[in-house]
């Protein structure tokens, strides 16, 4: 008759539980989800100071695009950040944020309001408002209160490069954004390929919780060119039988067999 085996000691086993869980957070934060920390007030008052944002990095893997109007986090192009000061992380901070439970202090990210994308033409003249494709902007549901669309740096007409997007944080006035970097890379604009992820909820602090959605200005009619043309496009496909088989009707009834 053989021994039950005596059931391993909690001890032993909470490396095993402790490593499952490392990997399991690692995973996540490299594939799903990620924390973020704000760092300014340049997004304010959709984000203050030190809220922290939960971004989306499992849809890029699957072939998506940042799209106009959403939050998303991207790294430095390039000179962005030269002059803001990265502070030196505690040997705990560098645990949490490798397994993503804590913001990255040494990682350069960024985060902005896509304004623009590829292909698009962006501007901004006087006190505003921003125009993208011709289609003015109803920014009052998240810009700063009381500053102007354009802030203190009228732009444009900006045509915005394939596979690139024009951003702007929502504080015009206390933001170092694509209109400040014109003189860089890239003019001002950003690679799809560096943008993180988009910045789908507020999770900390709690009394501060709430969700992140495009706002309804850039849903409005006529301000994606390429969808804008498709009706048209569509139509005429369509049209071009109906004419052909309309003009064979008359050339029959006139040369009666």
């Amino acid at each position: 008759m053989t021994k039950a085996k005596k059931p391993r000691a909690f001890w032993k086993e909470l490396p095993i539980l402790i490593g499952i869980a490392l990997l399991l957070a690692l995973l996540i934060k490299t594939f799903l989800v990620q924390a973020f920390s704000i760092p300014s007030d340049s997004m304010q008052d959709t984000l203050q100071r030190g809220d922290r944002v939960l971004v989306d990095k499992l849809t890029p893997w699957f072939g998506s695009k940042p799209q106009r109007g959403e939050v998303v986090v991207f790294h430095d192009p390039g000179g962005w950040l030269n002059e803001t000061p990265t502070p030196e992380p505690n040997p705990v901070q560098k645990v949490l944020s490798f397994i993503g439970l804590m913001p990255s202090a040494e990682e350069k990210d960024l985060i902005k309001r896509v304004i623009a994308v590829g292909g698009d033409t962006v501007e901004c003249h006087g006190t505003g408002p921003v125009k993208v494709n011709g289609k003015a902007l109803k920014e009052d549901s998240y810009i700063f209160p009381g500053v102007t669309p354009c802030g203190d740096r009228a732009f444009g007409p900006i045509h915005v490069p394939k596979g690139r997007i024009w951003v702007m944080g929502d504080h015009r006035d206390d933001s170092l954004d694509s209109r400040y970097h014109q003189n860089l890379k890239g003019n001002g604009t950003v690679s799809e390929e560096e943008v993180v992820g988009r910045a789908f909820t507020i999770a900390w602090p709690i009394n501060r919780w709430s969700t992140l959605p495009v706002p309804e200005t850039f849903d409005q009619p006529g301000i994606n060119k390429a969808m804008g043309a498709a009706p048209a496009a569509l139509g005429l496909v369509g049209a071009v039988p109906i004419v052909m088989w309309r003009r064979r009707r008359l050339t029959g009834a006139r040369n009666p067999r």
